[in-house]
């Protein structure tokens, strides 16, 4: 019963966090388009908790970022075509349908997502789930969202994020087909990856990400007013989400778990960055 309480009074202060923070861009648009995350994701909740299935989770949040970055873009066009708002459009959307599907498919394939084989036999924590990851859509894309609102220009500024964005989408899209097909090797049955980008970091696709949505700050820079600043939050977001709280926290916890005892991973561990130099 106390557990359950929690997971909703965290599920409440989640929601609470990103509304206010939609309410402070001073956009009725962005407010609503985090209001429409948390709707999509509550939504397809429930029939993942009557099937008792994760496998739609991930989709989930590429439903919800398409939805509100459309939902935003076509509420600020006016009749008038903005190729900013065109571009982080579009790189969003492309990149939440790549991951999306990856995700899908690396899940269909195994049969199920570790993380929640108890998770999503309890209502609350598989609620408070699908909640989290409504906010985690909201605050990644909140600067895109009020950027795209104010409108976007093309500047100096605005073309350095997209090649930053390129080269995280790059990290992230090169690093998950190095250890898919690390994977597929018989050989490779039970053993951690140590080569190709793997090598340089213990998991470059969530630096990828990290940079990538760091690229998306950069672009929506440009268009935002100084009380909107506040929105450039989201790769630090993604950044303490990704490494204290999904991903790599439970990954690290995972490979200690099977590896730990091998003097092989100790040694990768010890030379090989979390994400990059001190990260």
């Amino acid at each position: 019963m106390k557990n359950s309480l929690l997971n909703y009074i965290i599920s409440f202060v989640a929601v609470l966090i990103s509304v206010s923070l939609g309410i402070l861009t001073g956009i009725d648009e962005v407010r609503n388009g985090i209001i429409l995350s948390f709707i999509i994701h509550w939504l397809l909740f429930i029939p993942a908790y009557v099937f008792k299935t994760e496998k739609f989770y991930d989709l989930t949040g590429t439903i919800s970022y398409i939805s509100i970055v459309l939902y935003v873009l076509l509420s600020s066009t006016d009749g008038i075509i903005n190729f900013g708002n065109m571009i982080v459009s579009s790189l969003i959307i492309m990149w939440t349908i790549r991951l999306g599907t990856f995700l899908f498919t690396r899940i269909k394939k195994a049969g199920e997502d570790k993380r929640f084989r108890e998770i999503k036999k309890s209502f609350s924590w598989f609620f408070m789930a699908f909640t989290i990851s409504g906010m985690w859509v909201s605050i990644c894309a909140i600067c895109a969202l009020t950027g795209i609102s104010n409108g976007i220009e093309l500047t100096g500024v605005t073309y350095i994020g997209i090649v930053i964005f390129i080269i995280g989408f790059a990290l992230e899209i090169i690093s998950d087909n190095q250890k898919t097909n690390f994977r597929k090797i018989e050989y490779n049955k039970d053993k951690f990856i140590t080569t190709g980008l793997w090598k340089y970091s213990r998991h470059p696709n969530y630096l990828g990400e990290i940079v990538l949505w760091t690229g998306v700050a950069i672009i929506s820079y440009s268009s935002l007013e100084v009380y909107q600043m506040f929105t450039l939050v989201s790769p630090i977001f993604t950044y303490l989400l990704l490494v204290n709280v999904s991903g790599i926290n439970l990954l690290e916890k995972s490979g200690e778990k099977k590896w730990g005892h091998l003097d092989s991973y100790k040694s990768y561990k010890e030379n090989t960055p979390r994400l990059i130099g001190f990260l």
